[in-house]
């Protein structure tokens, strides 16, 4: 007859198995950065890495004249020299500025609206119409109106950015809020719940994700539109800074000003998408 092992063993050595040491959670993040590293993060850093290298070997080799393309060495150090002068940050500044602020005030106006249209049909009668002949229409043909209605400094830029980041966010607010199933709305009233209690705990929970999905479209829609608005409008800002090296014929300047503002997309994009991952750790999706 066998004998059982003793009670006194470490549970490690009988189940054979090796007990997590104190630097598991370190390995753990360590793992989980090269899985980053070596996945989609990786593709996309040696495709941008190829494009730049591409860029600065067809500008070195002079197949194509540096007025239309500029070496991108020459731009990194418009940029660095820009960067020491301090016009960078003002430029990046305002341009994050006038686009969080219009990205911020379209959003407060088009979450609310898109669940009242969901929720009441008077209020869908009302404003579907609107939104519907409003969303495939080019946003930036009523910055004209904007300009006499609140003039030409910064107001009636926000306002223009506030414009266009509404109608994806009002949409994406009601397709998810009509979207919830009735029978989970139905269940939490059998329960009790109040209405209050149904629109907080259950329809907007429920309809996160697609509200989410409506604010990632919104964030690149407004970051274009301030560069379009600062353009077509002048002064400080990225957008300035570019038309005004443009007409200037400074290559170099507007080729920084693309860099300048890819970055800022970039970081502001990523930025949106761990929100929506945090916001989000409950949902299945967070599983993928």
């Amino acid at each position: 007859m066998t004998r059982s092992a003793s009670p006194s063993l470490p549970a490690a050595r009988t189940t054979g198995r090796t007990a997590p040491g104190p630097d598991a959670p370190v390995a753990g993040i360590w793992r989980g950065v090269y899985r980053r590293l070596t996945g989609d993060a990786m593709i996309q850093i040696l495709v941008i890495a190829v494009l730049l290298i591409g860029w600065e070997t067809v500008t070195r080799l002079g197949l194509v004249h540096p007025f239309l393309l500029p070496r991108l060495s020459a731009v990194l150090e418009r940029i660095f020299n820009n960067m020491l002068a301090g016009k960078v940050f003002t430029d990046l500044g305002l341009t994050l500025y006038r686009a969080a602020t219009g990205f911020l005030i379209g959003t407060a106006i088009a979450i609310p609206l898109g669940v009242l249209m969901a929720r009441n049909t008077a209020v869908r009668w009302f404003f579907d119409p609107l939104i519907s002949i409003g969303f495939p229409m080019p946003k930036i043909s009523f910055l004209p109106i904007f300009i006499l209605w609140f003039g030409i400094f910064d107001t009636s830029k926000i306002v223009m950015i506030a414009f266009s980041c509404f109608f994806p966010v009002v949409s994406a607010t009601y397709s998810g809020t009509l979207g919830v199933d009735k029978w989970v709305i139905w269940s939490a009233r059998s329960f009790g719940a109040t209405p209050n209690q149904v629109l907080r705990e259950v329809v907007l929970p429920m309809a996160l994700p697609q509200i989410l999905t409506g604010i990632q479209i919104a964030v690149p829609v407004g970051l274009i539109t301030t560069v379009v608005t600062e353009m077509l409008m002048g002064g400080p800002g990225i957008g300035g800074s570019m038309i005004a090296a443009g007409r200037f014929a400074d290559s170099v300047g507007v080729f920084a000003g693309i860099v300048e503002i890819a970055l800022l997309g970039a970081v502001v994009v990523k930025g949106v998408e761990r929100l929506r991952a945090y916001l989000l750790r409950w949902h299945h999706e967070a599983r993928h």
